[in-house]
């Protein structure tokens, strides 16, 4: 398995207020950890809730409670997002902070676990060319076309994209969405915030995957459109893949040095 990560603060923003974490070697009892965090909050509060966000979950990985990888997940979410909600309350500087937070495992079986809250996505790319988003935004207008009522080609979808409804810290409980999946040898994985997902679409991220780059260069390829696009926000992407044989999976070293990264 191997993964490159990235983290830009694209062209219209004067701070970055996304972060990212990326390591192929164990965490815990997890045989990896990849996240993606992309905060919100005036001045540097949105900076401080990614940031908080992605290195306590890292923490709290590495000592795990019992059960399973879903409910680490899901409780190490609710601890998190109660410790942000009671900082914005307790720091004037801080107050409305919140984050989304996505992020993912992958077990030697190719079973990968993932959680979401907010509109940070997930994507599973096969070799045979197939995009699908794995999480669900939560948003406004993603809520309204799961109801049927608008399109994403619509004005209105345009226009109120990045209204989302849920988000780390926003309230004093949160609900995660947790994603179990099996993979297959050669699978990609994309874990992004919307600085590349409302620049780029679902299109021209495949074409991208599909080809023979390097993950870094496919990484940097990305940031590159979204902000030959406009770049008008923070642009992170999280780049994984599987080893083409599922055998090999238990006997290959990565090669991977952990990353954790802020915006360049």
């Amino acid at each position: 398995m191997e993964s490159f990560a990235v983290c830009d603060i694209g062209k219209s923003r004067d701070m970055n207020q996304d972060a990212v974490f990326s390591s192929c070697f164990p965490i815990g009892n997890l045989d990896n950890l990849f996240i993606v965090a992309d905060g919100m909050g005036g001045h540097n509060a949105g900076d401080y809730a990614s940031t908080y966000a992605v290195g306590r979950l890292h923490s709290l990985m590495e000592t795990p409670e019992e059960g399973s990888v879903s409910l680490q997940m899901q409780v190490n979410y609710a601890i998190i997002n109660r410790e942000i909600f009671e900082k914005g309350q307790l720091n004037p500087e801080l107050s409305g902070m919140g984050t989304t937070l996505v992020a993912c495992t992958i077990d030697k079986e190719f079973v990968m676990t993932a959680a979401n809250v907010g509109d940070s996505r997930l994507y599973v790319y096969h070799k045979t060319g197939a995009l699908r988003q794995i999480t669900r935004d939560h948003s406004y207008v993603e809520e309204l076309v799961r109801r049927g009522q608008i399109t994403r080609d619509s004005d209105l979808y345009q226009l109120s994209k990045n209204i989302i409804t849920r988000a780390i810290g926003a309230d004093f409980d949160v609900e995660t969405d947790i994603f179990q999946l099996e993979l297959e040898a050669g699978d990609q994985i994309l874990l992004c915030s919307d600085g590349l997902t409302n620049m780029v679409t679902d299109d021209e991220i495949s074409d991208i995957l599909k080809c023979t780059f390097s993950l870094k260069e496919k990484a940097e390829k990305l940031v590159q459109m979204a902000n030959d696009a406009g770049g008008t926000d923070n642009i992170s992407v999280v780049l994984v893949k599987l080893p083409e044989d599922i055998i090999s999976v238990s006997e290959t070293d990565s090669d991977t040095e952990e990353i954790e990264m802020r915006g360049l």
